[in-house]
């Protein structure tokens, strides 16, 4: 089935988040060093995945351009809301603290190559390792940001299953109208691209700067523009 890939991923991020649930009663340094350390693998991440690619001018026009969409959509602040409408729903007692839970774990987990990747697989071949892969480090990701950030990265397997899925659906019929180069070329660039916003995910969690990671997600978008023109026409 198409979707299984994606449904494993969101399934793994549910059970993962429950047994971090079990966990949290770990001392608040603790949780700091946790937190660090794996927003320094997360920056490591993003700078192995920008690296990658070979038009890097496209990398940073598209970036530019998807964060002005961004910002006049503004979906950090819509994520932002939905996060603290799920938070309502819950009854949360600690005001505000389910709704970052939710914006920091979506992010990471649908910003990432492996998410466009692994549903392009499933949908092209039906091939889900990749995405049974994401959902082993997801899951383990998942148990330590549930016991630091709490219970709001349990509602982010909801997105990460639409956009996973939609994706997936979509790439069955893909490879009718797009050439493989096409193809090629768009998934070493919107890596490159995902791995800035990884990288701005890191120090976000680190405390270094504020980025507005949501806002960036249109760069996704404005990078197979700028592919699609150059393969085209240029």
């Amino acid at each position: 089935m198409v979707l299984t890939g994606t449904l494993v991923n969101g399934l793994a991020i549910i059970i993962a988040s429950l047994i971090g649930l079990l966990v949290r009663n770990i001392s608040e340094q603790m949780k700091t060093t946790t937190m660090q350390a794996i927003a320094l693998a997360v920056v490591i991440l993003g700078i192995g995945m920008a690296l990658k690619s070979e038009q890097f001018l496209i990398v940073i026009g598209s970036l530019v351009i998807g964060g002005i969409i961004g910002e006049k959509v503004d979906l950090e602040a819509r994520l932002a809301r939905l996060g603290a409408w799920i938070e309502t729903k819950v009854g949360a007692k600690e005001d505000g603290a389910i709704a970052k839970a939710f914006v920091t774990a979506t992010l990471i987990y649908v910003v990432g190559a492996m998410a466009i990747l692994g549903a392009l697989d499933s949908g092209l071949r039906g091939d889900h390792s990749v995405l049974y892969t994401k959902s082993l480090l997801d899951g383990f990701s998942a148990i330590i940001f549930t016991s630091t950030l709490g219970l709001g990265v349990i509602f982010s397997a909801i997105p990460v299953i639409l956009y996973q899925g939609g994706i997936a659906l979509l790439a069955t019929q893909i490879n009718q109208f797009v050439p493989e180069l096409l193809m090629n070329t768009f998934i070493v660039e919107m890596t490159a691209t995902g791995g800035i916003m990884i990288i701005a995910i890191g120090l976000n969690i680190l405390g270094i700067l504020q980025v507005r990671v949501a806002n960036l997600l249109p760069s996704i978008v404005v990078v197979a523009a700028f592919v699609t023109g150059l393969h085209y026409f240029v």
